[in-house]
């Protein structure tokens, strides 16, 4: 079945004419198609794009620095590289592992919906009974036998449980997140120090 075009009425067309009045054009001859030669300006340079040519890769070979790509910062790099809020010789003592936690909680094996109300109400009460210091111990998390071709992230409480400290309700009372020293967990373990 063929469509059949329907034309303008005479209102829209008496519209299109109106708004057509109105507009001015980009370019100037209709007929040719082709703008008006641009003027230099000798205050503008204009930059060319270098040609880059990518050499062929193989499956084997190693990446060459055109396709090395930046990868993500480990979480342990991404807590302790945020600026320290608290006090500084504090600070130095804590990642040394000379303060000893005064409270602490392991979090192995719990799922996520599990870990996180047991997360927040522990946060809650170390820092109702006025603690500054405690060890949340989450896990390196364990390797997986399948190493297929999509990466499955390892650890996933080490990665959720600074999130959570962050955000509310454990942000307000939450001074700083550091990764524990290694007698007490080191990247499997966090430090949280808590506000007065």
């Amino acid at each position: 079945m063929a469509r059949r075009r329907r034309g303008l009425s005479a209102e829209d067309r008496a519209l299109w004419e109106r708004v057509t009045a109105t507009a001015t054009p980009l370019v100037k001859d209709r007929k040719s198609n082709t703008q008006a030669p641009v003027k230099e300006q000798k205050s503008q340079k204009v930059r060319s794009v270098p040609d880059r040519k990518l050499s062929d890769f193989r499956i084997g070979n190693a990446p060459t620095p055109e396709l090395a790509h930046m990868l993500a910062p480990s979480v342990a790099e991404h807590v302790n590289g945020a600026p320290v809020r608290m006090h500084h010789g504090t600070h130095k003592k804590m990642v040394r592992g000379k303060i000893t936690p005064e409270a602490r909680i392991d979090l192995h094996g719990m799922t996520l919906a599990r870990a996180h109300p047991v997360l927040t109400r522990f946060i809650q009460n170390a820092h109702a009974a006025g603690k500054r210091l405690v060890l949340v111990i989450t896990g390196k998390g364990r390797d997986r036998d399948d190493d297929g071709p999509i990466p499955i992230r390892r650890g996933v409480l080490r990665h959720q449980v600074p999130a959570w400290l962050q955000s509310p309700p454990l942000g307000a009372v939450v001074l700083d997140i550091r990764t524990a020293h290694l007698k007490h967990g080191g990247d499997g373990a966090y430090y949280v120090y808590l506000k007065r």
